[in-house]
Order: structure tokens, then sequence, then C-alpha cells
């Protein structure tokens, strides 16, 4: 009995294998010809911008049938846009990767009226990087540390792209916990805007990602005087100089529900600038993207290109992030309503 068992099982098997050999190879032969779309969510210049250009280029290689690509810049609503086209407009073909802010997650939890998506429902390619979110300042208004801006009450204009994005969020939350009195100046398409605009003395500081600070700001950093771009506070102790002694989000926000509440918040930062495709998308083509994306990550061509670039790289499984999307969307009911006024003040 225990013989037929396992011959039966093993038959299965056999069974099993040689139906999925055929997916494979339609899958392997699908992309020859084709044409891979690679959609930006942010503007050109960018930390989104360079991230996602950069993937494509090497990631083109690690798909079999070795289609062409082309890269484009949906700008809008701060990524939204692109997530939102991503999600009832593309077609389902794997033909088409957007990269829009893992932010928009967290809006989706709070109920945010203009997501336009279930989160849960996209393909998750994978992420190249984790985010560690940094504020700073510009020398012409006369404050270089958080002390300065706390001691003097003024009101600091802070550049940022949309609602969802903690170019916004970050300042609004250091208002709100912190009494601080920054000014909010929304609607510019990217990093790149935005660095314009303090170049212009429109706006004080700004809220974004260190890594593309280095990537894109680094003249900045390194100015004089009313130029000089100095950062506040950031989000993790990175082995960096310029960072070095910069006090932590976690060390200013002493009280335990503003922690828990930041904690929460900062759960995006674990899967930063996700490549994604479309709901309904064959497993088998977003297995082959998954695999092309992993093998990218680990191309000492791509690595070498990255590190030129100034680019920090961690890979992040779409399987990890499925599973962060499913804890963000899962909040206590408690912290979901202390980050409730992001969303209220869109």
């Amino acid at each position: 009995m225990a013989k037929r068992k396992a011959a039966r099982l093993g038959i299965q098997l056999v069974i099993g294998v040689l139906l999925a050999v055929p997916n494979m190879l339609l899958a392997q032969d699908f992309y020859k010809d084709k044409i891979v779309r690679f959609i930006v969510g942010q503007a050109a210049g960018g930390g989104y911008d360079t991230y996602t250009r950069t993937v494509a280029r090497y990631m083109i290689k690690h798909i079999p049938g070795n289609p062409a690509i082309t890269v484009e810049n949906m700008t809008g609503a701060g990524s939204l846009v692109a997530a939102n086209y991503l999600y009832n407009n593309a077609k389902p073909d794997g033909l088409t990767v957007a990269n829009w802010n893992s932010a928009f997650v967290l809006n989706q939890a709070l109920d945010d009226a203009n997501v336009r998506f279930d989160a849960r429902k996209f393909g998750w390619i994978g992420a190249p990087s984790k985010g560690v979110p940094v504020c700073l300042i510009m020398g012409f208004t006369g404050m270089k540390t958080f002390d300065d801006i706390l001691k003097t009450g003024r009101q600091v204009k802070i550049g940022g792209t949309a609602p969802g994005s903690h170019s916004i969020d970050l300042p609004l939350m250091l208002n709100k916990m912190l009494g601080t009195k920054f000014s909010v100046v929304s609607g510019y398409q990217g990093t790149a805007q935005i660095r314009l605009a303090m170049q212009r003395r429109e706006v004080g500081g700004q809220c974004t990602n260190w890594d593309s600070v280095v990537s894109t700001q680094k003249d900045l950093l390194n100015a004089n005087g009313d130029d000089k771009m100095t950062p506040f506070l950031i989000h993790a102790r990175l082995n960096d100089a310029e960072v070095t002694n910069v006090p932590l989000f976690s060390d200013v926000l002493k009280n335990d529900t503003h922690l828990q509440t930041y904690k929460a918040y900062m759960s995006q930062m674990e899967y930063q600038r996700p490549l994604t495709v479309a709901p309904g998308t064959p497993k088998d083509r977003m297995d082959i993207l998954r695999r092309a994306f992993q093998a990218t990550l680990t191309d000492p061509e791509f690595l070498a290109q990255a590190s030129k670039s100034r680019l920090n790289v961690t890979y992040v499984s779409g399987e990890e992030i499925e599973t962060i999307v499913n804890e963000v969307l899962s909040i206590a009911p408690g912290v979901k309503e202390n980050l409730r006024f992001l969303s209220q003040a869109k």
C-alpha cells in the first residue's frame, strides 16, 4: 500500500512538472521582440528617476528574450497618478512596470479617497533600496540645527511634492508633535524641482531620502554660507561623516504615543521605490521579472554603475514587500487615528 501511494505521488509530481514546463517556456518566449515600459512616478533628475533608469538598463539583460525598454516619467500627486494608472489602466501583461512612492500604501490604510487601488493586489517585483529620510535646511535661513529651529520659533518654508510623500508628511508630523512652524509649499514635481526652489530661495528646506541627497544634491551639502544645505534630523544612524552627529527623529520624539505613531509611519521605508506590475499579471511573467530584478541587484556591472551614481542598493524581495504591505494595512486603530491628520491635511 505504501509503495502504491509513493508511486502515485511520484507520477503526480512528474505530471505536474510536465504541465508546468510549457507555461514556463511560453513565458520565456513572451518577452522576445517586446518592449517593457518602465514608468517613473516622479520627475526626471530626482532619486526615483535615477534608480529606475539605472535598474531598467541592467534588468533588461536578465529577462529572457532580450526585450527593448522605454522609460517615461508620469508625474502628478507625488507619484499617485502613476500608481492609480498602473492599477486601473495598465494592461496586466507584464510589459508595464511602475515605480511609485510606497507611502501611498499607508494612505490606503488611512482611507484616503485619492488612493484608487488596493495595494494587496499589485504584483510586487521588489525594491532596490530602503529609505533613510532626512530633513535639511538652507544656510540663508540663518539656522543649521534642529535646536536652532525650535529656539527661534520662526516659520520655515519646506518644499514638498504631494500629500502622501514624506516631503510633506514629515514636516507636518513635526509641527503636530513638537510644535515646529514649518510651512509646507507643495506641488513640486520632484526633488530636482525642490532643489531649484531652494537655490532660488523660494523655500528654506526639504525632507527627502538621504540617498537621493547624496546622489543628486551633493553640491549643496558641500557649498558654503547661505548656499549650504545642512541635515538637521535623520531617520537612522549611518556610517557617513556628514550625518554622524545629526539627531534621530526618534531622539526628539519623547512622547511614547508619538514615537509609536512615527514607527508605524516609517514602515514604508523598508521598501523604497518599489517596482510593481498591474493586478492580474500572469504569475509566470511576474516570476520572470522578480528573478530578473534579483539578478540585476547582484550584477557586477549594475553595482559598479550604482556606486558611480552614489546609489545605495539594498535588495528587498517582492515577497518581503507583500508581508510589509499587509502589516501596514492592518495597523492598530489607535495608531491609525493618530496618523489621521495626515489625510485630513490634504
